[in-house]
């Protein structure tokens, strides 16, 4: 995954800075808008799940920090709602001058009815996703209720939400009056997505189902169970990435593009940015995954390690050249189920065993053949093993020729 840090004016002229996430090796196939939480920014852990799971599907990902926010200028206290479904605006023109016009949006919390509002503005937009949306921008009234009185009495408040302090001034809750989602929703006429939790306790179900009834079809609904408002589980957002993936693939031009000057030569790529610790997203010929290392190792478990992989390719090969010499030979060999582990153990008849450094790469191979055979032929095969492909390169001397390049 390419991940650069890039920065667009907002209708004020005012600098708005975001991530700007590609996929490994290849054009992306669409590109995405990803709207935050009310007084969140592009880092929540949520947004950098989603928005990376998204990529690993072919999305590019454009996160970025509404005015006022995270990196970006201006004063949140002279901000609104209003201010927030315009600077999505801002994003897609930025990302149509330099790359392609945003096909999806997909927000979270208020950032879900920003980007509702926002795609009745955005003639690219094709679909919308939304993640523990409220059915109306009013709703954030409740969190700031410490200070309602003090807004209504003086024009303005400081509120405490999530352990800081911002300064609410009686414009943000008048724009918030004005603001009807359902009206909007129901003239929306694009595909919706809407995934909420039965036990957010932030935005409760219900607004979800406000939503759903005043939407047109197409629209789906998808159940986060127990999952929290800002989604701190892991595996709940990189869920979130996954669904929205593919339930979009349904409704947008998803094309194999391949753009020579990004696509290189080699058959595999692997990019790993610095926030990820051990996950990484991989290409591999024409197939995207990611690799990982598990939680006891410090990763995410979130796909399989490197020595996996290797212990893969070996297993893969081995039924691979079992079933094409049974075929060439006619034997009867319905399935072929081959498993393999790698390990580091002492050599057999090993002279220096007590020394680490004697210990060599083994991997144990265990081969499962369903059909009619003879002892013969299982021998035959056993000994066929022995020729894949991959299991010649491990027992072969071997070269790894390294450069940097641009």
């Amino acid at each position: 995954m390419n991940t650069e840090k890039v920065a667009f004016q907002n209708s004020e002229g005012q600098q708005l800075v975001g991530r700007l996430e590609l996929p490994v090796d290849r054009h992306p196939h669409n590109f995405v808008l990803f709207a935050h939480c009310f007084t969140c920014t592009k880092n929540l852990s949520a947004v950098r799940n989603i928005s990376k799971t998204l990529t690993s599907n072919g999305f590019g990902v454009l996160r970025f920090d509404f005015t006022g926010l995270g990196e970006s200028e201006g004063d949140f206290a002279d901000t609104n709602f209003s201010g927030n479904v315009q600077d999505l605006v801002a994003a897609a023109m930025y990302l149509k001058e330099t790359h392609e016009s945003p096909t999806l949006l997909v927000g979270h919390s208020l950032g879900g009815a920003a980007v509702i509002f926002a795609a009745t503005e955005i003639e690219s937009v094709k679909a919308v996703a939304t993640v523990g949306a409220p059915s109306n921008p009013v709703h954030v009234k409740h969190l700031l209720k410490s200070g309602i009185d003090e807004i209504n009495k003086t024009g303005k408040a400081v509120v405490n939400l999530s352990g800081r302090d911002f300064t609410i001034k009686k414009q943000f809750l008048d724009d918030l009056q004005q603001k009807s989602l359902p009206e909007t929703v129901k003239a929306l006429r694009k595909p919706l997505l809407l995934l909420h939790s039965p036990q957010d306790d932030t935005v409760g179900i219900k607004n979800a189902e406000e939503i759903y009834i005043a939407a047109h079809h197409p629209k789906s609904f998808v159940s986060l169970d127990g999952a929290d408002h800002l989604l701190f589980n892991k595996k709940d957002s990189i869920y979130v990435g996954e669904v929205v993936s593919g339930w979009a693939k349904r409704y947008l031009d998803i094309l194999d593009r391949v753009v020579e000057d990004l696509k290189t030569k080699s058959q595999v790529a692997a990019s790993l940015s610095s926030e990820d610790v051990f996950t990484t997203q991989m290409k591999v010929g024409s197939h995207y995954l990611l690799a990982d290392e598990p939680t006891s190792y410090g990763g995410n478990d979130f796909g399989p390690s490197p020595y996996e992989f290797v212990s893969a390719g070996l297993s893969a090969c081995t039924a691979m050249t079992i079933q094409m010499y049974a075929k060439r030979k006619g034997w009867d060999v319905q399935n072929v189920e081959v498993h393999t582990s790698y390990d580091k153990r002492h050599a057999i008849d090993c002279e220096e065993c007590e020394r680490d450094t004697a210990k060599i790469d083994t991997f144990d191979r265990e081969i499962r053949l369903t059909g009619e055979l003879d002892e013969k032929q299982k021998t035959r095969i056993l000994q066929i093993a022995d020729k894949c492909p991959v299991h010649k390169t491990l027992h072969s001397e071997t070269q790894v020729i390294t450069k940097l390049v641009e």
